[in-house]
C-alpha cells in the first residue's frame, strides 16, 4: 500500500513539474517578442522628411525601397523586380513588384512610386537632396511600370535609391491638412505622418510619441513573409541616457543599446549576464565640422591650425577604441575613399605656422571659437574639452556648450546660427563614397546638420556634379580622388577618426546578424540605420531570465 502511495506521490510531484513549466512557458506572450532600442532624437517617420540615425532607423522598418542594401555594397531588387536604363543615361524604367501590400491592404502601386518621388522633391528635406536637380519627372506609365526622367546623368542612382521609401498616395492624400502651404495637396500629410506611416514595410507603427518613442507591430501580410522568430514588435526610443540604458539592459527591458553610450557604461553593460558588447566598422565618421563663413573660422589657415593642433591618438586610443585615425573625407571602407590621402595630424610647429599667416593672429582674444557637442553623445564632452585645451597651445580661446541634436539641427539652418566648430558623427546616405561628398560638401545641402561648414564653392559642386555624371563607376571614383584631395587643401572639416561603431545587446535571447557578422571579424557596410533592420532578426522570448 505505501509502496503505491509513493508512486502516487511522485507521480504527482512529475505532474506538477510539468504544470509549472507549461504555467511558465505560458507566461511567455508576445509583447516579450520585441526589440527595444535607443538612439538620438527627435525621430521622423516621414519619408520625406527624415533622414538622420534615428529616422533611417524608423524608416528601413517601416517602409519599403526600390532597392535594398546588400552587405558588401551593393543592392538587390525588393518593391522594383528589375529596371531598364536608357543608352544616354537619363530614363529609368522599373518594374513594380506585384501583390506588395500596404499596411492599409492596398497593393502597391507604380502611381505610389512616383508619388513618393514627387512629394520628396516637392518638400526639399530628408534625403532630398539626393534628388534634387537630378530627376526631371517621376511617371506612372501603368500600374506596375514606373518611370524616372533624369536631366543629367547620376552614376550612382540606382544605389541611391534605397533612399526612397514608398508612401501610399490616397492615405497620405486622405490625410492632408489643407491649411499647408503645398497648394491642392496642403501640408502633403507632414503633420499627419509624425505620428503615422503610410508604408508597406515589415512593420506598420502602432504608437508614436514624439518625445518620446516609435511602436513598431509586425504586418503580418508583409510580402517578404515571415521567420517564425522573427520580432513581432520593435520600440526606437530617445531614452539614451547612460544610466536609464544601463538600468534597462540589466532588466531585460532593452534589447540593443545605442552606438552613443561613454566607455564605462559599455564596460559596465559587458559584464551583465547575456550581454555583449560588439564594435564594427560601417562607413560613419566623426568630424568636427568648421563654419567658413563665421570669423575666426572662414580663414582657411585658421582652419588648419585647428586641424594640426588636436590630438588625433588621445581619441582614438582613450575615448573611441577600435576606431581609427580618419584618412579624409570619406570613411576608409567605403568604395571609391581614397586611401593614399595625406590628412593633417598633430603638429604643434605647423600649427603655429599656419596660424601665423591667418587674418587673426594678431588679435586672437577678440576671436574666440564657438564649438557645441550633442547632449546625447557623452563621450563628445571628452573631445570638445581635448580640443578646448588642445587650442589653448595656440592661444585660442574655445567657449564649449552642450546642446540636444534636436536644438543642434536647428542651428544649422542658418549660418548666423552655426556654431563655429560642431562635433558630429556623420554617414553615408548610400555605400559610395559620393554618398558622403555630396551630403557633406555640395551646396545643395546647406543649412542641414551634415553640412555645417556652409562651403558654397562653386568650383567644388562642378566637381562633384561631374563625378556624379560618370556612369563608369572607375573613372567616377577617380574623380571623387580628386575631389578629395580639393576639400583636404580648403579643410573646411577637421575629420577625426572612422568610426568603430559600439552597441550592447541581449545575446542570450536575440540573433541579430549584424552581431554575429562582428564577431566572426567578417567585412560588412550597410547605409545608415540597416545594421538595425528588424525582420532579419530573431527572439527567443523562453531564454529571457525569470
Amino acid at each position: 500500500m505505501l509502496s503505491k502511495m509513493r508512486k502516487i506521490v511522485v507521480l504527482l510531484m512529475i505532474f506538477g513539474i510539468l504544470l509549472i513549466g507549461i504555467s511558465a512557458a505560458a507566461q511567455v506572450s508576445d509583447e516579450d517578442s520585441i526589440i527595444r532600442m535607443t538612439e538620438d532624437w527627435p525621430t521622423y517617420i516621414d519619408p520625406g522628411v527624415g533622414s538622420d540615425f534615428s529616422d533611417s532607423i524608423g524608416l528601413v522598418n517601416l517602409y519599403d525601397s526600390l532597392v535594398f542594401p546588400n552587405y558588401d555594397g551593393s543592392v538587390r531588387p525588393q518593391v522594383a523586380t528589375k529596371w531598364d536604363i536608357s543608352e544616354d543615361g537619363l530614363t529609368y524604367k522599373f518594374y513594380i513588384r506585384e501583390g506588395v501590400k500596404f499596411h492599409s491592404g492596398n497593393e502597391l502601386t507604380a502611381n505610389d512610386v512616383a508619388f513618393s518621388m514627387n512629394r520628396m522633391l516637392t518638400l526639399g528635406e530628408g534625403y532630398a537632396y539626393l534628388y534634387k536637380g537630378v530627376i526631371e519627372s517621376a511617371t506612372a506609365l501603368d500600374k506596375y511600370t514606373v518611370e524616372f526622367k533624369l536631366n543629367k546623368v547620376f552614376g550612382p542612382f540606382i544605389t541611391s535609391l534605397v533612399r526612397l521609401y514608398v508612401l501610399e498616395k490616397d492615405l497620405v492624400l486622405a490625410h492632408i491638412d489643407k491649411e499647408g502651404s503645398y497648394g491642392e495637396f496642403g501640408d502633403y500629410g507632414k503633420y499627419w505622418l509624425l505620428t503615422n506611416d503610410a508604408g508597406s514595410g515589415p512593420y506598420k507603427a502602432r504608437e508614436v510619441k514624439m518625445e518620446e518613442y516609435v511602436l513598431g507591430e509586425k504586418f503580418d501580410d508583409y510580402w517578404e513573409g515571415w521567420d517564425k522568430d522573427a520580432p513581432k514588435y520593435f520600440k526606437l526610443s530617445g531614452a539614451c541616457q547612460p544610466v536609464t540604458v544601463r538600468t534597462a539592459m540589466f532588466r531585460q527591458e532593452q534589447e540593443i543599446s545605442d552606438e552613443m553610450q561613454p566607455l564605462e557604461a559599455y564596460a559596465a553593460m559587458a559584464k551583465i549576464e547575456g550581454v555583449k558588447v560588439v564594435a564594427f566598422t560601417n562607413g560613419n565618421n566623426l568630424n568636427i565640422s568648421l563654419n567658413t563663413k563665421k570669423a575666426p573660422t572662414d580663414d582657411v589657415h585658421f582652419r588648419k591650425a585647428l586641424a594640426y593642433i588636436i590630438d588625433y591618438e588621445v581619441i582614438t586610443d582613450q575615448i573611441f577604441p577600435y576606431s581609427s585615425i580618419a584618412n579624409g573625407p570619406v570613411p576608409a571602407n567605403l568604395p571609391g575613399a581614397d586611401n593614399s590621402l595625406k590628412l593633417y595630424k598633430r603638429d604643434l610647429e605647423k600649427a603655429k605656422e599656419e596660424l601665423q599667416l591667418s587674418k587673426y593672429y594678431d588679435n586672437l582674444n577678440d576671436y574666440p571659437v564657438t564649438m557645441v557637442w550633442v547632449a546625447e553623445v557623452p563621450d563628445m564632452e571628452k573631445i570638445a574639452l581635448l580640443f578646448q585645451a588642445n587650442c589653448t597651445e595656440l592661444g585660442i580661446k574655445v567657449e564649449v556648450t552642450k546642446k540636444p541634436f534636436g536644438a543642434v539641427i536647428a542651428d544649422a539652418q542658418t549660418v548666423e546660427t552655426t556654431p563655429n566648430a560642431s562635433g558630429v558623427f556623420v554617414a553615408p546616405s548610400y555605400i559610395e563614397a559620393g554618398g558622403m561628398i555630396k551630403t557633406r560638401y555640395h551646396s545643395s545641402t546647406i543649412g542641414t546638420w551634415e553640412q555645417m561648414e556652409w562651403l558654397q564653392d562653386d568650383y567644388l559642386d562642378a566637381q562633384i556634379d561631374d563625378a556624379f555624371a560618370t556612369t563608369d563607376t572607375e573613372e567616377r571614383f577617380k574623380k571623387y580622388s580628386e575631389i578629395q584631395k580639393y576639400i583636404i587643401d580648403l579643410c573646411p572639416t577637421i575629420w577625426l577618426m572612422d568610426q568603430a561603431e559600439k552597441r550592447a545587446y541581449q545575446a542570450s535571447y536575440i540573433d541579430w546578424p549584424t552581431a554575429n557578422m562582428a564577431e566572426k571579424g567578417e567585412m560588412f557596410i550597410n547605409p545608415m540605420g540597416y545594421n538595425v533592420y528588424v525582420r532579419d532578426m530573431k527572439v527567443f522570448p523562453e531564454k529571457r531570465s525569470k
